[in-house]
């Protein structure tokens, strides 16, 4: 008899300091809180743009670009300062700098050092192969205008632009693209 008042004193005893430790953990948890917010909202802040876009490969999203309005496409491809849609049959070159607004992109973020060297290439990089093929394009600025025809060459900091019979020239600067759609 006197055994079974042992066990229940020590169960007793156990039960309640097992009750002290789960009402520590609680408040320790609970003062952790803030602290765990406030680091969350300081490392948000060094993701950008172009890390969601890469997390949202090969997902359906609408982009809302400056001067063009919005473009729907299937994200093929994200590049220093662009990324490239494609949808209906036409592929769209997309500045960063242009793009107001982006639906359906992944909640994550693939943040641009886990980039491949190939995904480091800025938008004439990109604008260049859209070039060696030859193919008609419009060429949106981000104020609405519109150039429509093959680009020609491609420089550091500009694109040129061919159009007409006469192939008159116009030389496009980065600053002030928008989008490139491809018109195959």
């Amino acid at each position: 008899m006197w055994q079974g008042r042992v066990v229940a004193w020590e169960e007793e005893l156990f039960a309640y300091l097992d009750d002290l430790e789960g009402q520590a953990e609680a408040l320790y948890d609970a003062e952790r809180e803030p602290e765990l917010a406030d680091r969350s909202r300081a490392e948000y802040q060094q993701v950008t743009l172009a890390s969601r876009l890469a997390a949202s490969l090969e997902r359906d999203v609408a982009v809302e670009v400056l001067g063009a309005g919005s473009i729907t496409g299937r994200l093929e491809r994200v590049g220093t300062g662009w990324c490239l849609l494609h949808g209906a049959g036409q592929d769209w070159v997309v500045r960063h700098e242009a793009v107001a607004a982006v639906h359906g992109a992944s909640e994550r973020s693939l943040p641009e050092v886990a980039w491949s060297p190939l995904t480091r290439l800025g938008v004439g990089g990109a604008l260049r192969r859209l070039a060696e093929s030859g193919e008609p394009c419009s060429v949106h600025l981000v104020d609405g205008r519109r150039h429509d025809g093959v680009l020609e060459r491609v420089g550091a900091d500009f694109a040129e632009v061919s159009s007409g019979e006469v192939r008159r020239r116009v030389l496009v600067a980065f600053a002030s693209l928008a989008v490139v759609q491809s018109r195959r």
